[in-house]
């Protein structure tokens, strides 16, 4: 690797050492420096993390050579302020509670600070464009916007510097703001997250990952890997000294790959050396011998007699079945005036975490196992990689280092077990960080869903019987599928009392990447079908939105799909407001010309996209009406 010898001026203080020659200004500033308050978070110049002052200007450092910056002035989210302080923004950030995981937070202070050096006065509108090149996925930015307009008016003078104080409490901290003990940590750029930790003597990682969806892995020759300088180690499945495979709910999924892979981008090997290049070029020295089997990538022609089977114990392919029964389905359908039918798809989703995943792993002198890595269930993770490395479970700890975003994408189990074998194969430190092209390729996502829908209602609005089955790609491995479809049948039905239900929900094998948790477990792919359900009823029968919810709506007294009897539930008041924060006009959605007339409600006539399907509803066998 060549080197270059550079000469620069950061936060004030006068830089001169040589450095490789192919390094970015933000491995320059992370690795050398040790200013790891700008962030990677694509590597792309895309999300803003690694934002950064060059000469006045702010830049994106992840696309900045470090040759380039060579003589400039760089300001970094460590130099704003003096350690121990924050400035006008940082504290107006503070005040809103503008940071939530943070990752992104040093970036957007960034570009929070060059708006108003670049305008002192910008308004809404300029501080969103300005804004604009950097990412947060989860604030929804409100906090952020406000956050700025707060800093503005405390630089301009238009409101003194005690609007930034922090309120004082009363009695109980019960109904009061607080604000969150670690945000300055977060706004100072001084939160260590996984791939900002630092080690004595620590081995960088890569993994190698399969091209095949599904394929017989023949053999695993490493001895080249093995045999070259700066490599301290590879393993392989061969290395597991315990049981190996781990899950949520069924422990499917081997550390690495062992016999087979059955997704692409499937852990085969991961090396251990001095640096990155080195494992990188390390991996390109492995070679793997596949025996490509066909693939299976549809949940339904994966349930399919004769269809590939990915794991022996499960020779349908299904991962999870939950069935639900309340009442009398057929006797339900049987009384309804009007029976609906629908199909509704979700796509797979990415979670999108601004921190890739990213670990460490070490022996202490102990003799324990210590992983370090932004698992959202580091107690389960505990447990697992005690009998995947065959140790007591005193002998191994993990350690939840802060996470960048999670939504539950980091529940699941992926990298430790690899991380945990490294660091003993080694006796060395061991970390590995993903890029995000990596995360994207190997990470567990949404579930992807389809669901048949058939609801029976009474003219007045009222539901008499629900039909449900909803089928789900659980992809390559069980992870959280189990817990997803459980919620799914749970929350099927929404909201609704109904006192005829026949729910399916039913998560399938293929040779997809693999499902797993993710904001609201399986509760939004149900309520997605429930809510257009109810809005197509509504159209259906000319009642208004809001009021066939509240005909059906579950109260005090209610019993769930699951037969749990409510003591409380708060749904009308929910309605009421959303109502009057939509500004919604009573009334049915436009149908055919029709109107409320005859249950009293305004005439709205407003455009409507649904009404042309319903337009000719047809009888059933039965002789019932249904609309498709």
């Amino acid at each position: 690797m060549s080197e270059l010898w550079v000469e620069l001026e950061i936060n004030n203080r006068k830089i001169a050492r040589k450095t490789q020659a192919h390094k970015r200004l933000l491995d320059f500033l992370r690795d050398d420096l040790h200013l790891t308050g700008s962030k990677e978070g694509c590597g792309a110049g895309e999300c803003g993390t690694c934002s950064v002052f060059v000469d006045g200007r702010l830049v994106k450092s992840c696309l900045m050579p470090v040759a380039k910056a060579s003589g400039c002035k760089v300001e970094t989210i460590e130099g704003l302020a003096a350690p121990g302080q924050l400035t006008t923004i940082q504290q107006a950030f503070h005040k809103t509670g503008a940071s939530q995981c943070g990752y992104c937070i040093p970036g957007m202070v960034m570009a929070a600070t060059s708006a108003l050096r670049q305008n002192p006065q910008a308004g809404i509108e300029e501080i969103k464009e300005r804004l604009g090149g950097n990412i947060c996925r989860c604030t929804g930015y409100t906090k952020i916007f406000e956050a700025v307009e707060l800093a503005r008016a405390v630089i301009a003078g238009d409101q003194s510097e005690d609007v930034l104080a922090e309120e004082p409490v009363g009695k109980s901290y019960i109904g009061h703001n607080q604000r969150r003990i670690d945000a300055p940590a977060r706004l100072s750029g001084r939160l260590k997250y996984a791939a900002d930790i630092r080690m004595t003597d620590m081995l960088q990682m890569q993994v190698l990952r399969s091209p095949h969806a599904h394929a017989r892995i023949v053999s695993i020759d490493t001895s080249e890997a093995e045999a070259m300088a700066g490599v301290a180690g590879v393993i392989t499945s061969e290395d597991v000294p315990g049981t190996d495979g781990f899950g949520v709910f069924v422990h499917d999924q081997p550390v690495m790959a062992r016999g087979k892979v059955r997704h692409v981008g499937e852990a085969v090997a991961a090396v251990a050396a001095e640096d990155l290049i080195t494992a990188r070029q390390a991996l390109a020295k492995i070679n793997v011998v596949y025996e490509e089997l066909p693939g299976v990538f549809d949940p339904e022609e994966a349930m399919q007699p004769g269809a590939v089977v990915l794991h022996d114990y499960a020779a349908d392919n299904i991962v999870k079945h939950i069935p639900l029964r309340k009442g009398d389905v057929a006797a339900g359908f049987a009384e309804a005036d009007i029976i609906l039918e629908e199909n509704f798809s979700t796509q797979q989703v990415e979670h999108a975490y601004l921190e890739p995943e990213a670990g460490i792993a070490y022996v202490d002198a102990d003799d324990v196992v210590v992983v370090i890595s932004p698992s959202q269930n580091i107690t389960h993770h505990r447990q697992m990689l005690s009998r995947i490395l065959d140790r007591p479970i005193n002998k191994v700890r993990c350690i939840m280092s802060p996470v960048g975003g999670g939504f539950g994408g980091k529940e699941d189990m992926l990298y430790q077990g690899m991380l945990a074998l490294a660091a003993m194969k080694t006796h060395r430190p061991v970390q590995l960080v993903f890029t995000r092209e990596e995360s994207i390729v190997a990470s567990a996502k949404r579930h992807p869903s389809r669901v048949r829908y058939k609801m029976g209602l009474k003219r007045n609005g009222q539901i008499l019987a629900i039909r449900f089955s909803m089928i789900s790609d659980g992809g390559a491995y069980g992870m959280s599928s189990e817990g997803v479809m459980r919620k799914a049948a749970i929350l099927s039905c929404g909201p609704y009392e109904v006192a005829n239900l026949c729910v399916d929900t039913t998560a399938v094998y293929t040779n997809n990447t693999p499902s797993g948790a993710f904001r609201t477990f399986g509760g939004m792919q149900a309520q997605f079908a429930t809510e257009s359900m109810m809005d197509i009823a509504a159209e259906a029968l000319e009642i208004d939105p809001f009021e066939i919810r509240r005909v059906n709506m579950m109260l005090p007294g209610s019993k769930t799909h699951t037969q749990q009897e409510l003591n409380s539930a708060s749904l009308d008041r929910v309605l009421e407001a959303a109502e009057a924060a939509s500004r919604w006009e009573t009334g049915a959605p436009h149908m055919r010309g029709a109107t409320r007339s005859d249950l009293g409600g305004a005439d709205t006539r407003a455009p409507c996209t649904l009404g042309a399907r319903f337009a000719g509803g047809r009888p059933g066998a039965d002789g019932k009406e249904r609309v498709w």
